[in-house]
C-alpha cells in the first residue's frame, strides 16, 4: 500500500471516528462529514499535499454513513450447553480489538459493529475453552453469495483464541488457490505477519499494524506459499503444549493432508486414550474447527468426483473427506465445529449417518444454524436478476447481456457447445476466432477499467472471468485466442497504427450500452451507492493506452499464485482478465470483478455455483459491470436463488415457532424444493419422500405441442363441465386499501377431491417445472383425502381485464385470457411467476386476511440481499397457507381446504406457440394449506432425464 493511500485511509478513520461518537445519527449530513474529514486532515501528515482526494474522503464517509444491515436469524438446541459469554470476559480481548481497529481503517463502524455482534452470537453458542470435561458443538453460518463469510470467521477466530481455544484448523477449498488466498486473509486479520516458511515470522501486516506486541503473536503450522499446506516435514518438527499462545492450521480439503494432520494430532497431541475403543484423543486442548463452503466437499453426498481426463478423483472423495473431518474432531474431548456456507442445500439436507466409534457424530449443524443478514450496499442475485413477477423478472438491474452465438443453432456445435471433449478446437463459423459476444465482453472490460481510471479507482483491481469449459487444454486455446485479441488492441491503440476500427467499435459500445445503463442505474440506486462521474469519451480515449498496457490475461491453475499476485500487488491496480475452469475454486475472490462471460460447462450446479461470485460489493463501479451468460443459465440461476429464498423463509417461521435446527432438518428434508436442488447434487437416481403441504406449486414451464396443449384444454373444460354453475363470478374481497377484484373470473366452492385428482391426472405437467409433476401431486392429495384432509377444495377460473377476446368454456363461461412473458428458455414456454399477488388468498374472508398479514409483519425484517425493503401490504403466501391449514388466535384451522387457480394464458406473444395454437394455453397453480399430517409422498428423481438436460451431476 503506498503512502499515499495509508494517508487516505487514516484521514478517513480518523473522521469516521469523530462522527461515530456524535448521538444523534440525523445531524451526521454531508455538511458534517466535509467539517470532520477537514478536522482529520490536520490532524494526519501528507494530507495537505495536491494529491488528496479531499472529496474521494467525503464520499467515502457519505457511503460508509448510510450503510444499514438487517437482524441476523437464529435457531439453536441449548441442550448439554451451559451459556458463558458475559461482557467481563472480553475485557483484555486483544486479538479481536486489533481486528476491530483494522476493519474500521476500510469499513463502516455499521458493518463491525454487525460483524461483533454476529460474531458474539457465534462464539457464545458454542462453548466456553475452559468448560471442564467432554463437549462438541456444532453449528452452521449461512451467509449470502460472496457478502463476507471471510471477514466473519476471521472476527470469529480471533474472538475465540481470546477465549481461549488453542488450536484453530481452517478447512479452505479443494485447491491451493483458495488456500492461499484464506491463509493471506488470516494474516491480515489474525497472524499479523506473512508466513513465508513454517513457524517464521515474516514482515508485519494487518493487524500486526496496529497491534505490534510480540508476545500475543498467534503461531502458525501453514504458510502462503504453494505448498504451504501441511506437510510431512511441518508435522515431524511440530510440538504443541497447552501454556503456548494459539496454534493456526489452514489447510485444503484433501484426503492426504487431512489424513496426515490426524495422524500428526493422534501421534503428537493426544494424551490421553478411551478405555473402551483405545482411541487416542486431545483431553486439555480445546478445538475449533471452521469450515468453509462447507456444502462442498465435507458432505457426505454418495458423489464419486473425476478427474477433468475422467479417471475417480479419490484425493476430493466427500465421502473419504467426511471421515477425516469426523475423525480429527472425534480427537478432541473439547471441540467446535462451525461450517460457512451461501448454498446450504447439501448441509441442510445431509445424509444423516449413525455415530461410529472411530468418527463420532456426523456434521450435521445440531446446536445452531445462524443466518446472516447482508448490509445496504450489497449486490446479490436479487438485486441483479430482480424478483420473480406474472411479468417475468422486475427490479432487476441492466447488467446482464444475452448471448447465443457460442453454439451453432441446434446447439451441438460452434466455439463452445455444452458438451465437448478435450480435443475440441474453439471455431467461430469455421475460423480460429471467438464469438463476436466474447470481443464485445473484452471490449466492455476495457472500457471498465478506462472509466475506473478516470474515477481515481486505479490503484484498486479489476478482473474479467472467462468460464467456458472444465477441460484444461480447451482452456489453453480460449487463452490464446483471448490473449491474440488484447494484444492486437494493445499494439493498435498504443502505436496509433490501424486503429480507426477498434476505436470506433468501442465508442460504440460507449455510446450505445455504457452511456445509457450508467444513468439508467443512477436513476435506479441510492445517491451514496452510484458514481457521480460519467467520464467524456475524450477522457476515456485518452486513459486507453495505459489501460491496455497493464491488461494480463492468465489462466487460473489452482496454484498460490494466483491469490499471490492480489495481496502483493496491494495499491497497484492489477488488470486482469482470467480464464477459469474447474480450478477456480468456488471461494477464490477475483478482485474488482467488473465482467464476466459463463457459459455452461458440463456440470450444471458447478456452474451455478461459479457464476455466484459475480454477486458481492462493487462501491463506485456497479454500472460498469456486465454479466454475459446465456438466457438459461439466467433462469436457473433464478431457480437457485428462488429455492434459497424459500428455505430462508422457512427458516424465519421456524424461529418465530422456536424450534431447533433438528426440527428445521425434518422439516425440509420433504420439502418440494428438493425437486429442483437434489439432482443437481445427487448422482445416482434417488426416491424422495415429500410433503406438499403448506407449499404452493404452480406450472411455471408448459408445453409447446399442440397435442398436449389440447390435452390439456381438454381436462381443464371436464373439469369445468363436471363443477356446474359457479358459486362467484366476478369476486372481490375486502382488504385493506382497496378491495381484490377478480373480474371475467368464476369460483366455485365445497368441490370434491375426487374431481381434483381426475383433472390432475389427465393434465401433462412439463418436467422443466418438476415440482408441479401432475402425476405425484394426485397421489400425495389421495393420501392426504384417506387421512381426513384436503376434502373440500375452492377452484378458480381467473381471466384478467375485459373479455374483448374471450375464450369460451364449458358451461358457457366467457374469459378474457391473462397473459405472461415468456423467458424463452429452450423446449418449453417457461414464466417467471404464474399467481398474481392477491390470488392465493381468494379463499381468505378478511378476518383471516388481517390475521396472516399480521402474522407476516411480526416476522418481516428488512433485509437488501433479499429485497426486503419496505413492509408488506399483503400477507406472504407462506402464512395465507399456515392460516388456512393451521389457524391462527380466534381463526380456526382447515386443513381440509385446497385451493386451484386455473390460469388459460393467451398464446398471443409466445412466439414458439402461436403459429400453431390460438386456444388458452392452460396452467394450474395449487395452494396447499399447512398440516401438522405426516402424509408424504415417494417421488423417484430420473437421474437419465436429468443428465440429458443438464449434464452429469458428479
Amino acid at each position: 500500500m503506498s503512502e499515499a493511500q495509508k494517508t487516505f485511509l487514516n484521514v478517513v478513520s480518523i473522521a469516521q471516528t469523530i462522527l461515530h461518537g456524535e448521538k444523534d445519527k440525523s445531524k451526521i449530513t454531508p455538511a458534517l462529514i466535509a467539517e470532520k474529514v477537514d478536522l482529520a486532515m490536520g490532524l494526519v501528515a501528507g494530507s495537505e499535499s495536491a494529491e488528496f482526494d479531499r472529496q474521494a474522503a467525503i464520499s467515502e464517509l457519505i457511503r460508509r454513513f448510510s450503510l444499514w444491515i438487517g437482524q441476523d436469524s437464529t435457531l439453536h438446541d441449548e441442550e448439554g450447553h451451559e451459556p458463558w459469554l458475559v461482557s467481563s470476559r472480553k475485557k483484555d480481548w486483544r486479538y479481536w480489538q486489533r481486528y476491530q481497529g483494522f476493519l474500521e481503517r476500510k469499513m463502516a463502524t455499521t458493518a463491525v459493529d454487525a460483524l461483533d455482534k454476529s460474531t458474539d452470537k457465534i462464539l457464545a453458542m458454542l462453548e466456553d475453552p475452559n468448560r471442564e470435561g467432554t463437549w462438541d458443538r456444532r453449528g452452521l453460518v449461512v451467509g449470502h453469495v460472496q457478502s463476507g463469510k471471510t471477514g466473519n470467521y476471521s472476527g470469529l477466530v480471533c474472538k475465540a483464541a481470546d477465549a481461549g481455544y488453542k488450536i484453530i484448523i481452517v478447512l479452505a477449498g479443494l485447491h491451493n488457490n483458495l488456500r492461499s488466498q484464506t491463509q493471506i486473509r488470516l494474516e491480515e486479520s489474525f497472524l499479523g505477519y506473512e508466513t513465508s516458511f513454517a513457524g517464521e515470522f515474516g514482515k508485519t501486516v494487518g493487524v500486526g499494524e496496529i497491534d505490534t506486541d510480540s508476545k500475543i503473536r498467534p503461531n502458525c503450522a501453514t504458510t502462503r506459499a504453494d505448498k504451504g499446506d501441511f506437510t510431512t516435514k511441518v508435522a515431524k518438527h511440530l510440538a504443541i503444549s497447552p501454556e503456548q499462545r494459539p496454534w493456526l492450521f489452514v489447510v485444503k480439503k484433501n484426503k492426504t493432508v487431512l489424513e496426515r494432520l490426524l495422524k500428526w494430532i493422534r501421534s503428537h497431541v493426544a494424551d490421553a486414550a478411551d478405555s473402551e475403543s483405545g482411541r487416542r484423543f486431545v483431553s486439555n486442548l480445546p478445538l475449533l474447527l471452521i469450515d468453509d463452503e462447507s456444502d462442498h466437499a465435507s458432505v457426505d453426498t454418495g458423489e464419486q468426483l473425476f478427474n477433468p481426463d475422467g479417471t475417480p478423483d479419490d484425493e476430493h472423495q466427500p465421502k473419504a473427506i467426511n471421515s477425516r473431518i469426523r475423525k480429527i474432531l472425534h480427537s478432541f474431548a473439547k471441540s467446535a465445529y462451525v461450517g460457512y456456507t451461501a448454498t446450504p442445500f447439501a448441509n441442510i439436507f445431509i445424509h444423516r449417518r449413525n455415530e461410529t466409534t472411530e468418527e463420532g457424530p456426523d456434521l450435521f449443524p445440531q446446536s445452531f444454524i445462524i443466518n446472516l443478514a447482508a448490509p445496504s450496499n450489497y449486490v446479490g442475485p436479487a438485486r441483479v436478476f430482480g424478483l420473480n413477477s406474472p411479468d417475468g423478472r422486475i427490479g432487476g438491474l441492466p447488467l446482464t447481456r444475452d448471448i447465443c452465438d457460442h453454439v451453432s443453432k441446434d446447439g451441438s456445435g460452434g466455439w463452445m457447445p455444452p458438451k465437448h471433449n478435450k480435443e475440441h478446437i474453439p471455431l467461430y463459423e469455421g475460423l480460429d476466432a471467438v464469438p463476436p459476444s466474447m470481443r464485445e465482453a473484452i471490449g466492455a472490460f476495457i472500457l471498465a477499467c478506462a472509466t475506473r481510471t478516470c474515477r481515481g479507482q486505479d490503484s484498486e483491481h479489476s478482473s474479467m472471468l472467462i468460464h467456458v469449459t472444465r477441460l484444461n487444454l480447451v482452456q489453453k486455446e480460449v487463452y490464446r485466442q483471448v490473449e491474440e485479441i488484447v494484444k492486437r488492441m494493445r499494439q493498435r491503440i498504443t502505436r496509433g497504427v490501424d486503429h480507426e476500427a477498434l476505436l470506433a467499435e468501442l465508442h460504440s459500445l460507449w455510446d450505445n450500452d455504457f452511456l445509457p445503463t450508467c444513468a439508467e442505474i443512477t436513476s435506479l440506486l441510492p445517491e451514496e451507492e452510484c458514481h457521480t462521474l460519467t467520464p467524456s469519451w475524450e477522457q476515456i480515449l485518452a486513459a486507453l493506452p495505459d489501460v491496455l498496457s497493464d491488461i494480463d490475461v492468465r489462466m487460473i491453475n489452482g496454484t498460490a499464485k494466483d491469490a499471490l499476485d492480489y495481496a502483493e500487488h496491494q495499491g497497484m491496480g492489477l488488470k486482469i482478465i482470467a480464464i477459469g475452469g474447474d480450478k477456480l475454486s468456488r471461494g477464490l475472490t477475483l478482485e474488482g470483478l467488473c465482467v464476466s462471460y459463463f457459459v455452461r460447462t458440463s456440470k450444471m450446479y458447478d456452474t451455478l455455483m461459479q457464476m455466484g461470485r459475480w454477486f458481492g460489493y462493487r462501491p463506485g463501479y456497479i454500472d460498469l459491470c456486465r454479466l454475459y451468460t446465456t438466457v438459461e443459465l439466467v433462469e436457473w440461476f433464478g431457480h437457485i436463488a428462488d429455492a434459497s429464498e424459500e428455505l430462508r423463509e422457512e427458516f424465519d417461521a421456524m424461529v418465530e415457532s422456536g424450534g431447533t435446527p433438528k426440527d428445521y432438518g425434518l422439516k425440509v428434508q420433504s420439502h418440494p424444493i428438493l425437486m429442483v436442488t437434489s439432482p443437481l447434487k445427487m448422482r445416482t437416481a434417488e426416491t424422495l419422500l415429500l410433503s406438499y403441504s403448506g407449499s404452493l406449486v404452480q406450472t411455471v414451464a408448459m408445453y409447446r405441442d399442440p397435442a398436449i396443449l389440447r390435452r390439456n384444454l381438454d381436462a381443464t373444460n371436464r373439469l369445468i363441465s363436471a363443477l356446474g354453475d359457479p358459486d362467484e363470478r366476478g369476486p372481490t374481497r375486502v382488504r385493506d386499501g382497496d378491495p381484490d377484484k377478480w373480474k371475467s373470473s368464476f369460483l366455485w366452492n365445497g368441490v370434491g377431491a375426487n374431481l381434483i385428482t381426475d383433472f390432475l391426472t389427465s393434465y401433462s405437467t412439463h418436467p422443466k417445472a418438476p415440482r408441479a409433476n401432475s402425476s405425484v401431486i394426485a397421489e400425495f392429495v389421495g393420501r392426504m383425502v384417506a387421512a381426513g384432509e384436503l376434502t373440500s377444495w375452492t377452484v378458480a377460473l381467473l381471466g384478467e381485464g375485459q373479455a374483448t377476446n374471450p375464450y369460451v368454456f364449458a358451461n358457457g363461461l366467457k374469459v378474457a385470457m391473462p397473459y405472461r412473458a415468456d423467458t424463452k428458455v429452450e423446449g418449453s414456454y417457461s414464466i417467471g411467476v404464474l399467481t398474481e399477488p392477491g390470488d392465493e388468498a381468494i379463499d381468505l374472508d378478511y378476518p383471516a386476511w388481517k390475521k396472516a398479514l399480521d402474522w407476516t409483519l411480526s416476522e418481516w425484517k428488512p433485509d437488501p440481499a433479499r429485497n426486503r425493503l419496505t413492509r408488506p401490504i399483503r400477507p406472504s403466501g407462506k402464512k395465507v397457507r399456515n392460516v388456512r391449514g393451521l389457524g391462527r388466535d380466534d381463526i380456526n384451522a382447515s386443513p381440509e381446504r385446497g385451493v386451484l387457480l386455473l390460469y388459460p394464458l393467451s398464446p398471443k406473444g409466445v412466439e414458439s406457440i402461436s403459429s400453431v395454437w390460438s386456444e388458452p394455453i392452460m396452467a394450474f397453480a395449487i395452494s396447499f394449506p399447512s398440516s401438522n399430517s405426516a402424509v408424504k409422498v415417494a417421488y423417484k428423481v430420473d437421474h437419465l432425464l436429468w443428465e440429458q438436460e443438464y449434464g452429469p451431476a458428479d
